[in-house]
């Protein structure tokens, strides 16, 4: 929602470049390497819920409180202080999915919870572009914060605690306070301190980053697709308002088509991914593996670079504005495809610790979604819209057509040597 306001909000808060102005973007995705570190762990030893509830309290008080900044030092510690509240959902997502949905049934779950990281920068701007217009940039934070109070209130009555060895400690309390017998326990972890549990815990993120060839490659590849998204949404308004003479609210329109091409790319894995996760075990005698998931991540990476080429060199070439849209769609079907088959794929892979696999995954990305849109001005100043964008399709060619390979033929090795993976 920040996007169209930031002209508006640079001139009133004073900012001396363009520079400030998108970092007053990004900070908040930077926000996103620190909170899934914590977050991640955390609910392996406290559960998803509480930790849910608190982090969206968080997040509402201090988005609140970006609305009542007066200097951009204000507004960029709100920025971040909110993001950290606003992460804990990517971290802990795919965890809960992974203890709700069997493998058979996982694809079409995490088909939908990729969806809303996509779906939120584009309703965002869509609406932004309007308050931005007809109203003041401090009701961008203000109304996204009530959108917040209505989601803690839905959470508060419907959200339940699904992480298993949580539920197994609350029926291992219920059954000592029934009893009375003080011996019963549900793994050796429960005679460790809390210190050692909770140091445990916040190391493994990045020891799993460190240490799985699985997660590393994932995470490199899910830092470019949302580094690429987040340098498009920061580069979209100039693109429509500068180069193609639109209003700041007409410009925001053109948001849709990464809408229209994530529900393309949901819809084509819902029906898929699994049926094709399905076929490929009933091959191979009933026994299920996570490089099922592979095919979905292929396709999906073509489609990211040829939609990449086709939206640069559109724009270069200031071609009618459905040519950039239609290059914009197709890219995001495809990193709907691509983020769906590796956040499954990393979920199939890691099910004890499906949340510290992903906040090690969130890390990169968070810090590719912070870094892409400061560096996007100098990068489209010096090559320009069609060699820039295709800098960003040259490396999908090289990292995301590749990896599904490697996963496909030496995924099983590379899990049978890790001490976090299943086998």
């Amino acid at each position: 929602m920040v996007a169209p306001a930031l002209s508006k909000l640079g001139e009133d808060l004073n900012m001396n470049n363009k520079l400030e102005m998108e970092l007053s973007l990004s900070i908040f995705i930077l926000a996103y390497a620190v909170g899934p570190l914590f977050f991640g762990p955390a609910s392996e030893l406290y559960g998803r819920v509480r930790l849910l509830q608190l982090s969206n309290i968080w997040y509402l008080a201090w988005n609140l409180g970006c609305g009542f900044a007066q200097n951009p030092a204000e507004l960029f510690v709100f920025r971040f202080l909110a993001g950290i509240g606003g992460s804990a959902p990517l971290a802990l997502g795919g965890g809960a999915i992974s203890d709700t949905w069997s493998a058979d049934e996982r694809g079409k779950a995490m088909g939908i919870y990729t969806l809303a990281p996509l779906l939120g920068p584009v309703v965002g701007p869509i609406s932004g572009g309007f308050i931005a217009e007809y109203s003041t940039w401090r009701w961008v934070f203000w109304s996204s914060s009530i959108a917040a109070v209505f989601i803690q209130a839905v959470g508060l009555i419907w959200l339940r605690e699904s992480h298993p060895g949580t539920l197994l400690r609350r029926k291992r309390d219920r059954l000592v306070n029934a009893t009375g017998n003080h011996n019963l326990y549900t793994g050796n972890i429960e005679q460790e301190s809390l210190v050692r549990k909770i140091g445990k815990a916040l190391e493994r993120p990045i020891r799993m980053f460190m240490t799985q060839p699985i997660i590393t490659v994932i995470a490199i590849y899910m830092a470019y697709l949302f580094g690429t998204l987040y340098l498009m949404l920061g580069t979209f308004p100039s693109i429509w308002t500068e180069w193609y003479g639109e209003s700041v609210s007409i410009g925001g329109l053109n948001y849709l088509s990464i809408a229209i091409g994530s529900f393309a790319g949901l819809i084509l894995n819902f029906f898929f991914i699994d049926r094709i996760y399905r076929s490929l075990k009933t091959k191979n005698n009933g026994i299920g593996r996570p490089e099922f998931r592979m095919p979905t991540m292929f396709i999906g990476s073509i489609m990211v670079s040829i939609g990449l080429f086709w939206y640069g060199w559109s724009v270069q070439a200031r071609l009618h504005w459905i040519m950039p849209n239609i290059g914009v769609a197709i890219c995001s079907a495809g990193t709907m495809g691509c983020l769906q088959g590796m956040q499954t794929y990393i979920v199939d892979s890691y099910p004890t610790y499906s949340a510290s696999a992903m906040a090690a995954c969130a890390l990169l990305r968070s810090l590719a979604g912070f870094g892409f849109p400061l560096f996007a001005p100098y990068l489209y100043s010096d090559l320009g819209y069609g060699w820039g964008t295709s800098v960003l399709a040259f490396i999908s060619i090289g990292v995301g057509i590749p990896a599904p390979f490697i996963f496909w033929f030496f995924g099983d090795k590379l899990r049978a040597m890790s001490r976090y993976a299943a086998n």
